[in-house]
């Protein structure tokens, strides 16, 4: 009896370590699944000045905006894909009330054309969008290497924008800010300022018999994809309330959208004048 006990108990202890072994597994899944797609990575010739720069940038805070149990409802009514923060925004500061006794009530509500999501195919850094500066110096006549390092001459406006025209474009940018910091965790805005007097300590040596070059550029991100427009509804139907979208269009639309306080550098040591 004793012998039989003993198999049972370790039949079941065998069990739940085979469960447990499983159960860790799909959570170790889980938690890679949950993790978000690794960020951009920012080359070494890329220097954040976000304490140098003598202009302080307002940072482009782009909250994801939560709609409310009414917005919600709404919104999962919808057979179109509706992300646009100002439309939601709008749901949300709206109110409607049912009754019991609506029967045979119907009302059609037209909130007019929309950009309603955006749909981001490609996400690309360019490093070198805008040059911002040239710190320069003739070593020719030297005799021993001399040191040079990032002086902005000038304040500098960078400014980045759609490729095309649309309608609402606005509306357009906001979404399409909105995913390209999502997906490459930079700070990124449509217009960011580099204030001159901006230092970095950074060192670049000048050999004898050279010219020293030292450029700065402006880096930003090339979003690409596509933007949905619809003609938008509220219909009331009785005591239920939906969303219906007419009219759906879709665009492809890019967008340059700059890197905000990050600057990236290129040296070069001649012996010509550029």
């Amino acid at each position: 009896m004793k012998k039989y006990i003993t198999v049972l108990l370790a039949g079941v202890l065998l069990m739940l370590s085979s469960f447990n072994a499983v159960y860790a597994a799909e959570q170790q899944v889980e938690k890679k699944e949950a993790q978000p797609k690794q960020a951009v990575q920012i080359p070494n010739s890329v220097m954040n000045i976000t304490k140098e720069n003598t202009y302080p940038n307002p940072t482009q805070d782009m909250p994801t905006l939560q709609p409310s149990e009414l917005t919600q409802a709404l919104i999962d009514s919808s057979k179109v894909k509706i992300e646009n923060p100002d439309l939601i925004r709008m749901l949300n500061e709206s109110s409607v009330n049912s009754t019991p006794f609506a029967v045979g009530y119907r009302a059609i509500i037209y909130l007019g054309q929309w950009p309603l999501s955006y749909e981001s195919t490609e996400t690309a850094p360019n490093w070198e969008y805008q040059k911002i500066n040239t710190n320069y110096f003739d070593n020719r006549g030297g005799k021993k290497n001399y040191q040079i390092h990032y002086v902005q001459e000038a304040q500098k406006i960078v400014r980045g924008g759609l490729t095309a025209k649309v309608p609402d474009s606005e509306d357009v940018k906001k979404m399409m800010l909105l995913k390209a910091a999502q997906k490459t965790g930079l700070p990124l805005a449509f217009e960011t300022v580099i204030g001159g007097g901006t230092k970095k300590d950074q060192i670049y040596n000048i050999p004898p018999k050279r010219l020293g070059y030292l450029y700065g550029f402006a880096p930003a991100v090339n979003e690409k994809g596509k933007v949905t427009y619809g003609e938008v509804y509220i219909m009331l139907k009785g005591s239920k309330k939906l969303i219906v979208v007419k009219n759906v269009t879709s665009q492809g639309i890019g967008a340059w959208i700059p890197i905000q306080d990050h600057v990236s550098f290129s040296f070069s040591a001649t012996e010509r004048p550029r």
